[in-house]
């Protein structure tokens, strides 16, 4: 078979391992976008060098110095089919000519769709450049900026159309969330009061009003430590002397802070530069140009939850609000110190402002530049169709950090587990489902103990006469006032699921396992024949189908029968012509109920069952799947029969249903649209959503507790984290089914697991 070629993206720029700020972002948007877009695209570089290359390391090269490069480069890139879109990184001096206009001999040749983004936008121009970048656009009709105020600049006083400009943040690195002096250990910083700044060094960072303002921070603050990071920017050594270093340790020896300062003299990989920014108490981000209109380094350190003490420049006026760091004047050092002083003084404020940054930058990580570049390059490309999401690895980190030897923790504050808020049965049965279909995939022995944690807790959590309590705090200690409180019927039933599931794989676990989950499902016979409410009559069917499918028993296919009677006389009562459901409303888990109908069909084959099945699932997918978008039912009011739902309000739970009621679906019938549908839901999560965010910490794989109408709540609790992994390892056995490989054991390089 031909391997398909993928399309490609070409990108103009300078690359690594070239040190300059447009070199780092271009190689973070490629990164962004083939971590969800790898799939079917692929991006390669056109690089800007100012010599001539004897091996070239990228697919093309252009050196800027030699005017006749730049025809030829875009002949070399038009001979290539492959390519559908060409993205210029502009900055006015990485070309040559007057402003850079040799770029037009390029642009007079390239036969691609092209677009750019502007580093830089300069305030009133005179006519000669105004005219110049008037002249770019006409080739392209379509930009990116990192600011509003540079998308206003180019309509105000570069007379462009608003309509073709993409405004879209400066990108962040997602990093899990933990609290600064939790980040401290890796460096032995914890006796520290912690400032930093980083970035290549140069005048315009400014770090000698920072060294001042310390000489007055110390002595409020004597345990500060200054962090200088980055090595000073190469075009400023000259003949090895590195003078504006040498000015900077020159002040620190005057005012004598050699144990306040520490010079990390490194370019250091992200991962570590990341680190060393969550160790951080205080970022100082001193520049002192008043037309600087991006700042990475300064995105970043939000990213990390640096409550930040920023110079007023364009973009950290336009970022920065009160409640995420402190503006002030460029070079006042004075400011400088207060602002720290205050900020070191109040231990909740700094941690309030971490916080709201570290929220604030979600939107703008590098996947969700990816998928917003995506969007802008659909409308320039030929067969936009073509390009798909790439599923991302399957990661159990989050989930194992938040299991303790007694069970799953119920929620999370951003990524750090709760312990306040204790256990629930439903959150333990749910992660009992998730991980056993985690070990059919891959066999792997360290889910086992996992397994095992979740199930004792059901077992514990099961009283004499068969049902559950539900919930367990920190302590191991019953709530009476909780679990009388809470209507269980729900979550006893996600119990009978969760050990219909594992009875079902007991041909792999371990034979303890197995026989432990089946003598507790039997014990709860009793109690699971009277259930009443509909979700829990499904529940707790999905669980009896799973064990009688595994051992026959008759009692159990008499109890499924019996409840979906139940379910079926529910549908009678409340279906129309034009409401084929089983109440009067939809609230949430709503695939389950048709999901139950099915299996009631397969154990007692009534045909009632299967047609008011396909009935409900019809009319559920008319509401959640319209014009080839997914819409989850929102929890704001729910959606009632004979009104208008409201919008936003989605949740994770409501996707993984649906993804695993059409999986049932689909392998009872082998209907294609199931499985296209599955598909859709799924993109929710990887971004295709009404805020083109991802819904999952593609580090630990947590997953967001919910999408809002301005927001995703980045909290990562069990419920959220387990119903995107269920999802995830759905469409893993989907892509095995498709691609006809039934593995003995699934191979591990795409699968990250870390205790």
């Amino acid at each position: 078979m031909k391997a398909i070629t993928k399309s490609k993206i070409v990108f103009l720029s300078t690359f690594p391992p070239t040190q300059c700020g447009i070199a780092t972002y271009t190689q973070d948007t490629i990164k962004g976008i083939t971590d969800v877009f790898g799939k079917s695209i692929s991006c390669e570089i056109c690089e800007l060098v100012k010599e001539p290359q004897e091996n070239p390391t990228q697919a093309f090269t252009l050196n800027t110095k030699n005017r006749e490069e730049y025809t030829t480069v875009a002949q070399q890139i038009n001979a290539d089919e492959s390519v559908k879109l060409v993205h210029i990184q502009h900055e006015f001096g990485l070309f040559g000519g007057n402003y850079g206009d040799h770029l037009l001999d390029f642009l007079n040749e390239i036969k691609k769709p092209v677009t750019f983004t502007f580093h830089s936008v300069i305030q009133n121009p005179n006519n000669e450049l105004k005219t110049f970048v008037k002249l770019l656009l006409s080739y392209s009709n379509s930009a990116f900026v990192m600011t509003n105020q540079s998308q206003e600049i180019l309509v105000r006083d570069y007379d462009i159309e608003d309509e073709i400009i993409n405004c879209v943040p400066h990108g962040t690195h997602v990093v899990v969330y933990k609290p600064t002096q939790k980040a401290k250990e890796k460096f032995d910083f914890q006796d520290k009061f912690i400032l930093s700044t980083f970035g290549l060094l140069g005048e315009g960072k400014n770090i000698e009003t920072g060294l001042r303002a310390l000489s007055k921070i110390v002595k409020t603050v004597p345990n500060a430590l200054y962090l200088i990071i980055g090595r000073t920017h190469p075009n400023l050594i000259i003949d090895g002397v590195d003078a504006y270093r040498n000015q900077l340790e020159a002040i620190v020896e005057e005012l004598n802070l050699q144990n306040n300062v520490r010079f990390i003299n490194e370019y250091l990989d992200t991962e570590e530069l990341l680190q060393y920014l969550q160790a951080t108490d205080i970022y100082m981000f001193t520049s002192k140009d008043p037309n600087q209109a991006v700042s990475g380094t300064f995105s970043y350190a939000m990213s990390c939850a640096c409550p930040i003490v920023a110079s007023k420049i364009p973009h950290t006026r336009e970022v920065l609000s009160s409640d995420m760091g402190i503006l002030v004047d460029i070079g006042d050092e004075n400011q400088f110190a207060d602002a720290a002083i205050k900020l070191f003084l109040d231990e909740n404020l700094r941690e309030e402002m971490g916080i709201k940054a570290f929220g604030k930058t979600r939107a703008s990580s590098w996947e969700n530049v990816g998928i917003t570049h995506m969007t802008t390059y659909k409308k320039l490309m030929e067969n936009p169709n073509e390009i798909k999401f790439s599923y991302p690895p399957i990661q159990l980190a989050h989930i194992k950090k938040m299991t303790t030897e007694l069970g799953i923790i119920q929620f999370c504050k951003i990524s750090v587990p709760d312990l306040g808020s204790g256990y629930t049965l439903d959150d333990n049965a749910r992660a009992l489902v998730a991980l056993c279909m985690h070990y059919k995939l891959t066999e792997d022995k360290d889910d086992l103990p996992y397994i095992l944690i979740y199930l004792d807790f059901i077992e514990r959590c099961q009283k004499p006469k068969g049902n559950f309590m539900n919930y367990v705090d920190e302590h191991n200690r019953e709530h009476i006032e909780q679990n009388a409180e809470v209507n269980l019927e729900d979550s006893n039933s996600r119990a009978i699921w969760a050990l219909g599931t594992v009875v079902s794989h007991s041909d792999i676990l371990p034979e303890s396992i197995s026989k432990k989950a089946s003598k507790c499902l039997l014990n709860s016979l009793k109690w699971a024949e009277n259930i009443q409410s509909p979700r829990s009559i499904a529940f707790a069917t999905k669980g009896l189908y799973l064990y009688h499918t595994t051992v026959p028993n008759l009692y159990v296919a008499a109890i499924i029968n019996k409840l979906n009677a139940k379910l079926l006389s529910l549908y009678e009562l409340h279906a129309t012509k034009d409401w084929k459901w089983f109440e009067n409303y939809m609230t949430y888990a709503n695939g389950i109920l048709p999901e139950s109908m099915l299996y009631a069909h397969l154990v007692t084959n009534k045909p009632i069952y299967k047609k008011v099945a396909l009935e409900s699932l019809e009319f559920l997918s008319s509401k959640m799947f319209v014009n080839d978008t997914f819409k989850v039912i929102s929890n704001d009011g729910w959606y009632h029969k004979g009104t208008e739902p409201n919008q936003y309000g989605e949740q994770p739970i409501d996707v993984a249903y649906t993804i695993m009621t059409l999986n049932t679906f689909y392998k009872a019938f082998k209907t294609p649209e199931y499985k296209q549908q599955m598909k859709t839901a799924f993109n929710w999560f990887l971004g295709k959503n009404h805020l083109n965010q991802v819904m999952y910490n593609p580090i630990s794989g947590g997953g967001y507790d919910g999408l809002e109408k301005e927001n995703v709540n980045l909290n990562q609790g069990a419920e959220s984290t387990i119903c995107y992994l269920t999802a995830r390892l759905i469409m893993e056995n989907l892509k095995l089914s498709e691609s006809k490989v039934i593995p003995l054991m699934k191979a591990k390089e795409n699968i990250a697991i870390n205790s």
